[in-house]
């Protein structure tokens, strides 16, 4: 504990408990020991209205809310306050603006605070921005400390070396004493004046500050206030408030308090009237004195929770989880005192029972002070529901059997369900209900008014094909995706339910970041490559169990990268639109059996999913245990398009399967863009001809729908234009060494260098991968760099209906490792300039800047990689056709006069070098790196970071710094770390070093070289003898070949 620099106090509480533990002290309080508590003063009836409120006071009060636990208990993974109760609010939503609301209506800065734990912390903060008077407060946050478990057999501390951060817990709500003065801030709330504190748990909406109550806790004088509620049969196997007999002192006694012969009596309700509802008041100037005396803790009974170390592996070494409850505190306090409050103030949620209640229409949020109040229309009595345990334990179970609402109970007494019954807001429950199902599979209970009746569901029709079944599964451990989803062996994602896994995580996940999976469309296709076809299927029954009402398809399966981008932005109507979508493709990695099959998923703005939900994905599916899978729903015919609908046996409810078009969307984006007349013109010219390599991937049905059909190039100017599942046996990777069809015909060697050719080279040539996301450009027997080719076209954006018709191209943007060639147009133009990590979710944040984070608007932007990835705001990914069609706008342009000679690729390019400058720029690929080889190039790097700086190295180049980049995102203030490591040189030459999975091939190194010249004369060098210095350099730093065994690059670019 020491080690982790926990508090002395935290220790010393630690150090108690234990010693009760080992001391086998059995923590029991007998009924002979206690005498019941006759009564209390009434809140209703003593207090309110017969005491004059002080509201003074509120300047000497902190307001404190227990916020460190996960709900794990009803399946939750994160803190529990940011579950959805009502409207859209969360219990931390709903909590804030209480505060806020209470802050400005009694025009006095009511101090707030949050115990979070270490599992809860991070979540909590980043969900409290969205309330900046709030979290902006350096003191909001108490943390909660964390305890050693105890291993059962042996009492000392257990180890888990697969994860060593389940080798801690929190030591339960009992900390708060010791977190507030183990940390400090006991004596710093002191010391500000602050003299009363009210503490309550975060998932109880009804504990309030209420200025009656703390008036009168002032006025009594008294250390320690407790308020309790009355006990009703439904609360007697729960604690209740006692009198020690010796002394007169309140105590709590808990049910593992209880020895067995007392049960009786424990749960006489009308012996033991009262229980603790953890609303508490605390005199923290008492406090102060009686944890002084103590030694820096409050001597609370010990609780032995036993669980497992790994709470998700049962196999796993039996623990203790030492706790303590800090209502427990009664005792240590003389003088202490209870008041019997509403059950108004008592409405926690500890299982989906009470989650029901409040977002059913028996609950409100008063408009104006966010409290959650009893709708009027129950006069006074909450309704009980009591949901079947093992049915509706989590609240997944919860939210499954309430896609389509939540029943009205307003008029209910009590609602009682047993078996697994779907519900909706259009069941309203009148009286006593009682809703069976005994069979095995889910029942909906129909629409109507059920008042004071049972209603079994055993026998009537069930979901049929819509049925969702729960199957076991085992969890895989290398399941993180990376920033284009995740990629693996084709052979990897068809063991057994390793794409369930996946799927499956990813539909948890996404309610919890607020998607709602009932509510618009599911989009799926992929790139064609082996395996989609398989995957489609799973994925479409997969979602009709999780709840997904509409799935998209695109033709034969198949949707391009941008084209997904595109329909997620742009096909309407509303209700139909796409949240998201599942996109099968490994990019430009080679496709078939043996070799490589992705999945990612992408978000409601169109573009990759953001960390926070692959983080998320990730963690699920370290520990999952059940996938949902409809297993009778019908195999979709993906060959036509149409809408096939599905019904429930029962009729009562339906999914629907549009197979669309792939091409149509994305292509009538396109044409808003561009301007197609002008490039048709172009392409009628005699004196003009091309090639487009489609490489065999998902490209060639939206070539011929632009070129062939929209533009009237011939048909053969597309090659390798048929989709196959394997890319033909290729590696579709649009780069002069994979792309070797297209380079050959257009008069290229593997360096960019011109080959002799028996014809002359057509005057513009491109390829896409397999994906279509990705673009090379090339002129007649030239090669167009990636980086060069984001400069060109940022400096002829106005060229480009989209870009004109907005007022101008307004941002630039590249990943870090591209050349700085377009930061020297962005700097003539005076355009707003970005350098974020590689990954094209980084570029969408700047373009969601204005929507998503109220921030500036940075569009129209145009941005691109090195990797031959270009696009602009259009879509939230790179667009290989695109960056083809933006290419051709350039050449319609300089070519407007059919008399003229024609203005060649290689002119426009050598043109702007000459304006510009030329950054002259290679990358060095070594693919299929032994990983833990490749960790090392980059670990040999980074020990020379303080001694490299001021080397000069080769032929007079001195480097001015040695570092890795860290990117601090001026959107959402996110940062991200170990982005490439640099060296970077004072006459402003560079090398990049970065790291790039591929799938199940081991990894990639890549090395990026880069040498800026502004001498026109000099500009038109060719790129390997530019940079034979700068590559000599890099090897030498990097001892990359020794290292990793690698004579030569795999590929150069």
């Amino acid at each position: 504990m020491k080690a982790e620099q926990l508090s002395d106090a935290a220790i010393a509480a630690f150090n108690y408990s234990y010693s009760e533990l080992v001391s086998g002290s059995s923590g029991m309080i007998y009924e002979s020991d206690i005498a019941a508590v006759g009564g209390l003063p009434n809140l209703e009836g003593d207090i309110s209205g017969k005491i004059t409120p002080d509201t003074s006071l509120l300047q000497q009060t902190v307001v404190l809310k227990l916020n460190g636990g996960l709900g794990t208990s009803m399946g939750l993974d994160k803190a529990k306050s940011l579950l959805e109760v009502k409207g859209g609010n969360t219990f931390l939503d709903l909590t804030a603006k209480q505060v806020i609301a209470m802050r400005k209506k009694s025009k006095t800065q009511v101090k707030f605070m949050l115990m979070n734990s270490f599992n809860t912390s991070k979540d909590t903060l980043s969900f409290l921005a969205k309330y900046p008077s709030l979290v902006e407060d350096p003191k909001i946050e108490l943390m909660q400390n964390k305890v050693p478990k105890v291993n059962k057999a042996t009492l000392g501390p257990a180890g888990w070396a697969a994860n060593p951060h389940l080798e801690w817990c929190p030591p339960g709500h009992g900390d708060l004493y010791t977190a507030l003065y183990g940390s400090g801030k006991l004596q710093e709330l002191l010391a500000e004046g602050v003299k009363y504190m009210f503490v309550s748990n975060s998932d109880n909406l009804g504990a309030t500050l209420d200025i009656d109550l703390l008036t009168y806790f002032a006025s009594t004088n008294t250390p320690f206030l407790m308020e309790c509620c009355e006990r009703t049969e439904a609360d007697k196997k729960g604690g209740h408030l006692g009198k020690r007999s010796a002394d007169g002192q309140l105590i709590l006694r808990e049910s593992a308090q209880c020895a067995k012969e007392d049960a009786d009596s424990f749960q006489n309700v009308n012996l033991h009237k009262f229980f603790n509802t953890n609303n508490l008041w605390v005199r923290l100037d008492m406090l102060k004195q009686l944890m002084d005396i103590k030694g820096g803790f409050v001597p609370l009974p010990t609780i032995l929770n036993s669980k497992t170390v790994d709470p998700q592996l049962e196999s796993s070494e039996a623990v203790f989880q030492l706790e303590t409850a800090m209502g427990a505190a009664i005792e240590c306090f003389p003088g202490a005192g209870a008041v019997c409050v509403p059950r108004s103030r008592f409405a926690p949620v500890k299982k989906c029972s009470d989650l029901l209640l409040l977002r059913s229409d028996a609950y409100q949020v008063d408009p104006l002070t966010s409290v959650l109040v009893l709708n009027p229309k129950c006069n006074g009595v909450a309704p009980v529901v009591d949901l079947d345990e093992k049915k509706y334990k989590l609240v997944q179970h919860l939210e499954a059997a309430t896609l389509n609402g939540y029943p009205s109970l307003v008029a209910c007494r009590k609602l009682t369900v047993t078996g697994e019954v779907i519900l909706s807001s259009r069941n309203v429950f009148k009286g006593t209900v009682r809703v069976v199902n005994s069979s095995a599979e889910p029942k909906v209970l129909p629409p109507g008014v059920y008042e004071n009746t049972t209603v079994d569901l055993t026998t009537s029709a069930g979901l049929g094909p819509l049925r969702p079944a729960t199957i076991s599964t085992t969890a895989y451990a290398d399941q993180k995706p990376g920033t284009s989803g995740l990629r693996k062996k084709t052979k990897r994602f068809m063991e057994p339910f390793y794409l369930h896994n996946f799927v499956q995580a990813t539909f948890n996940a996404l309610p919890v970041t607020g998607t709602d999976l009932t509510d618009g469309a599911l989009l799926l296709g992929g790139d064609g490559r082996y395996y989609n076809d398989v995957a489609i299927q799973v994925i479409i029954k997969m979602a009709v169990a999780n709840g997904v009402r509409r799935v998209i398809v695109g033709q034969n399966g198949l949707l391009s990268t941008p084209a997904v981008s595109a329909i997620i932005r742009e096909k309407g109507p509303d209700w139909q639109k796409s949240y998201g979508a599942f996109i099968l493709t490994a990019s430009h990695n080679p496709g078939g059996i043996e070799e490589d099959f992705g999945i990612k998923y992408n978000c409601e703005n169109g573009g990759p999913a953001p960390e926070k939900l692959t983080d998320a994905i990730y963690e699920i599916t370290r520990t999952i245990k059940h996938v949902k899978i409809a297993d009778n729903f019908p195999d979709i015919d993906t060959s036509k398009i149409g809408s096939t609908r599905v019904f429930s046996a029962d009729g009562t409810q339906s999914v629907v399967v549009d197979v669309i078009s792939a091409t149509a969307h994305h292509v009538d984006l396109l044409k808003t863009i561009f301007d197609f007349p002008a490039m048709a013109k172009l392409i009628r010219r005699h004196d003009f001809s091309m090639k487009y390599d489609c490489m065999h991937g998902v490209q060639g049905p939206y070539a011929h729908e632009v070129f062939v059909k929209e533009l009237g190039a011939p048909a053969d100017c597309l090659i390798n234009n048929i989709p196959k599942n394997d890319f033909n046996g290729g590696h579709a990777d649009p780069n002069l060494t994979y792309a070797r069809d297209i380079c050959d015909i257009m008069g290229l060697d593997k360096t960019g260098l011109p080959l002799d050719t028996a014809h002359v080279p057509p005057c513009f040539g491109a390829a896409a991968d397999g994906d279509a996301d990705r673009n090379m450009i090339l002129g007649r027997k030239f090669f167009v760099t990636p980086s060069d080719s984001l400069a060109v076209l940022a400096a002829h954006a106005d060229l480009i209906p989209f870009f004109s018709q907005q007022g101008g191209l307004r941002s630039v943007a590249r990943s870090m490792p591209t050349s700085g060639a377009v930061d020297l147009v962005a700097q003539r133009l005076n355009l707003n300039l970005f350098e974020v990590p590689t990954g094209w979710k980084y570029f969408g944040n700047v373009m969601d800047s204005k929507v998503s984070y109220g921030g500036q608007n940075y569009n129209p932007m145009m941005c691109g990689e090195e990797s031959f990835g270009t696009g602009s705001n259009h879509v939230r990914e790179k667009d290989g056709m695109w960056a083809v069609l933006a290419w051709l706008s350039i050449l319609a342009h300089y070519n407007q006069d059919e008399k003229a000679p024609f203005v060649h690729i290689e002119e426009i390019v050598k043109k702007h070098w000459e304006s510009y400058g030329r950054n002259f720029y290679c990358r060095y690929d070594y693919e299929g790196v032994d990983s833990r080889k490749a960790a090392a190039v980059l670990d040999h790097l980074r020990a020379q970071f303080t001694t490299l700086p001021g080397t000069t190295l080769g032929q007079g180049l001195t480097v001015s710094t040695a570092d890795e980049f860290t990117y601090l995102d001026p959107i959402d203030q996110s940062i991200s770390y170990n982005q490439g490591i640099r060296v970077l040189f004072t006459d402003g030459s560079r090398i990049v070093f970065r790291l790039s999975g591929t799938a199940g091939s081991g990894a990639t190194v890549r090395m990026y070289l880069e040498k800026y010249e502004g001498d026109a004369s000099k500009v038109l060098q060719h790129t390997a003898s530019a940079l034979q210095d700068l590559v000599r350099i890099a090897l030498q730093v990097s001892d990359l070949p020794n290292i990793t065994g690698f004579a030569n690059p795999s590929v150069i670019t």
